[in-house]
């Protein structure tokens, strides 16, 4: 099977994760930038990363790479490669594109150059056209074109993998499942430990915690993917990739409590958990942060707050991230707390030294993920 560079993308600050998860899968990674990680593999490599991937994006195969100066050597140069034997010459055909390139003013310019030279090759090979829009629940094909190099590429995704489908009831201003399962990858948490979740809005830190803990594949609650209308992707292997993932899920050895003062909040974590098959591995009650009961033993106990984005809101939630201190001091005892928020200026409200600052990115708001060592006696019972 043909080898190619299959390259990754993801959002800033979580590359490092990524390859992190790449090299827990058995990968061997051949590049890493500051929004992507790429290793040389197969189309059954693609499946396989679809499937099991947390915290990607998208896995974009790669066609050809080369260089060009402007759109009619773009086009030149598309129009040689054998999309014949890639795509289907009656489905629907989706391009996209990051282009940085000085002779280039419009985006869509670029996309449009870039689907003339593939239905154009295809109907002199074939007497058929695809059709084109701007849909991405088919076939995808990828450009990115900085400055004089460019490269063409299979998505074999479609639709982004950082939402793992799963979560019909978003709630509000939910957490993505990528970003969610990436804060847990970055924490402390270990699935022999248990994980406590107060304020779980819509469920989702609490659900991407289950699936870890349970080894399911976030894939497997997609029907489709980029690659189901690409020629030459072999998708009984894929339907057995799915059934031995399936084999190797398991129960979680520690409890996975999720509360949350607000009752359509717990009904909503509930359906969504529900849907993803891991409602029975989680305790959710409705309650105050505050009450929420903390089990004996190793864990952490992980919350996303509020960000106070709005004017007044930040006067509002001060005393917020002040009850979240005390909650960690008086009840959580021996445990590891972490706050993710976009609001750095409220988190000194909670007045505890952080041992970690983690920074991500929420849509485009700059956050942190911040870790509090929360001694069960004095810092020098600890040591």
């Amino acid at each position: 099977m043909q080898q190619s560079k299959i390259v990754m993308p993801c959002p800033p600050h979580m590359a490092p994760i990524l390859r992190k998860e790449l090299e827990q899968l058995g990968y061997k990674i051949a590049n890493e930038g500051p929004l992507e990680v790429s290793i040389n593999g197969t189309y059954e490599d693609c499946m396989f990363l679809n499937l099991h991937l947390r915290t990607a994006n998208k896995v974009l195969y790669q066609l050809k790479s080369f260089r060009c100066k402007n759109p009619d050597q773009l086009y030149q140069q598309l129009y040689q490669v054998k999309w014949e034997e890639h795509l289907y010459e009656e489905g629907y055909l989706c391009v996209t594109s990051y282009v940085n390139n000085e002779k280039i003013l419009n985006t869509q310019f670029a996309n449009v150059r870039v689907k003339d030279a593939i239905v154009d090759r295809i109907k002199d090979q074939t007497g058929n056209r695809p059709d084109s829009g701007p849909l991405r629940d088919q076939m995808v094909v990828f450009l990115h074109w900085m400055d004089e190099q460019a490269s063409i590429y299979l998505d074999t995704s479609g639709e982004t993998i950082s939402k793992h489908g799963y979560r019909k009831i978003p709630g509000k201003a939910p957490m993505m499942e990528a970003l969610a399962a990436a804060t847990i990858m970055e924490s402390n948490w270990k699935a022999d430990q248990a994980f406590i979740n107060p304020m779980c809005g819509s469920g989702t830190l609490a659900i991407e915690a289950a699936l870890m803990a349970a080894n399911i594949a976030p894939g497997q609650f997609r029907e489709k993917f980029g690659f189901h209308y690409l020629k030459g992707f072999d998708l009984e292997a894929f339907d057995q990739m799915k059934k031995a993932a399936k084999e190797k899920e398991t129960k979680p050895k520690k409890e996975i409590i999720a509360t949350d003062h607000s009752r359509l909040a717990i009904q909503a974590a509930e359906k969504n958990a529900d849907f993803a098959g891991v409602k029975d591995f989680i305790t959710f009650k409705k309650c105050d942060f505050r009450d929420t009961e903390i089990p004996e033993g190793e864990g952490i106990v992980f919350l996303n707050p509020e960000y106070g984005e709005r004017l007044g809101e930040e006067t509002e939630l001060a005393n917020l991230y002040a009850q979240i201190g005390d909650f960690f001091k008086q009840e959580c005892k021996g445990k590891t707390g972490y706050i993710f928020t976009g609001n750095l200026k409220l988190a000194k409200r909670v007045g505890l030294r952080t041992k970690r600052r983690i920074p991500f990115l929420n849509a485009k708001i700059e956050c942190r993920l911040l870790e509090y060592e929360l001694y069960a006696g004095t810092k020098k019972d600890k040591n």
